[in-house]
C-alpha cells in the first residue's frame, strides 16, 4: 500500500515538474535553415555526420511538420506566423505583423547572416546562389523602408567577425545559399557548410551562456504532404538543453516563432499563440 502511495505521488511530481517547463530566457538565439529534406532522409544519415552528432547530444523533435510547399510560405510562417505566399517569386511587401517589427519595438539586435548577398542591406532578387525567398527580413515593410534596419542584412562572412568580436545579436538567421542549404547539392556539403558555421558558434563565450540555436528544414520533399509541407528534422541545441533529449510534442514552423518571442521576452504575436514553444526542450 506504501509503495502505491509513493509511486502515485512521485508521478504527480513528475508530471507538475514538466508540466511547468519553460522556455528560458536568451540574449543570443540563432535559427538555420536548411533546405527540401524528409526526417527519414536526414536523421541518421552518413552524409550529414556533423548534424546527427548536434541531435545526439541535444534536442531533436520528432513530429515536427513544415506547413506548405513550396518554400517561401515556410520562410513566413517562421517570422510571422501566416504563410503570406506560396509564390517563390512572390514580388510583394509584407505589411502585417512581422519579427522584425517586435524586434525593433523592443529594442533587440538582429541580423540576417546571408550567404552569397550582393552587398549589406540587399533587398532585391535572386543572385545565384543567394535566393531572396529564403530571406524573409528582405520582405518586411519595417526593413525595406530603413536603411538603418536593411544594414542588419548582411553575407554571412560577416558572422565570423561578430563571433570573434563578442557582437552576436540578440536574433541572428543565418542562410546558406543553394549550394549549401541541401537545395541544389549534396547532403554532405550542407553539413559540412554547417559545420564550419556552427561549431564556432557553439565554443562561443556567450552563446555559451545562455544562447538557443535552432536548426530546422524549411519543407520536406515535394510528395510529403502531411500537414502540408512534410516532416522535417529540427534540432534545438545550447547550453541550457536536456542532453539526448527527443520531443514528440506537435510542432510546425510557428512553433519557432513563438519559441524566439518567448526566448526574447517579446509579445507573442496573434498568429503563434495557440501553437506549442519549445518549452520541453529545457
Amino acid at each position: 500500500m506504501k509503495h502505491r502511495i509513493f509511486a502515485a505521488l512521485f508521478a504527480i511530481l513528475f508530471l507538475s515538474a514538466h508540466s511547468m517547463a519553460q522556455l528560458p530566457r536568451s540574449n543570443h538565439v540563432v535559427l538555420l535553415i536548411e533546405e527540401n529534406h524528409s526526417f527519414e532522409s536526414v536523421v541518421g544519415s552518413s552524409s550529414m555526420p556533423y548534424l546527427n552528432s548536434l541531435m545526439a547530444k541535444y534536442g531533436l523533435a520528432t513530429r515536427y511538420y513544415a506547413n506548405v510547399h513550396p518554400s517561401i510560405g515556410n520562410y513566413f510562417m517562421m517570422t510571422t506566423g501566416q504563410v503570406i505566399s506560396t509564390t517563390d517569386g512572390w514580388p510583394g511587401t509584407v505589411t502585417s505583423n512581422n519579427l522584425a517589427r517586435q524586434l525593433i519595438k523592443g529594442g533587440k539586435s538582429w541580423k540576417v547572416y546571408a550567404e552569397g548577398l550582393p552587398s549589406v542591406g540587399y533587398v532585391g532578387g535572386d543572385t545565384y546562389p543567394y535566393v531572396k525567398h529564403h530571406n524573409p527580413f528582405a520582405y518586411f515593410s519595417d526593413v525595406k523602408s530603413s536603411s538603418k534596419e536593411r544594414d542588419n542584412i548582411v553575407p554571412s562572412t560577416e558572422l565570423a567577425n561578430d563571433l570573434t568580436n563578442d557582437h552576436l545579436p540578440n536574433l541572428s538567421l543565418i542562410i546558406p545559399d543553394e549550394l549549401h542549404d541541401a537545395h541544389s547539392a549534396s547532403l554532405s556539403a550542407a553539413d559540412s557548410w554547417l559545420k564550419q558555421k556552427i561549431a564556432p558558434l557553439l565554443s562561443n563565450h556567450s552563446f555559451q551562456q545562455d544562447g538557443i540555436l535552432i536548426i530546422t528544414f524549411d519543407e520536406s520533399t515535394d510528395s510529403d504532404k502531411i500537414h502540408g509541407g512534410g516532416r522535417v528534422a529540427t534540432v534545438v541545441i545550447g547550453p541550457k538543453v536536456l542532453p539526448h533529449k527527443q520531443s514528440s510534442t506537435f510542432y510546425q514552423h510557428q512553433s519557432i516563432l513563438r519559441s524566439i518571442e518567448h526566448a526574447l521576452g517579446l509579445p507573442t504575436m496573434a498568429a503563434a499563440s495557440s501553437c506549442n514553444s519549445f518549452s520541453d526542450f529545457f
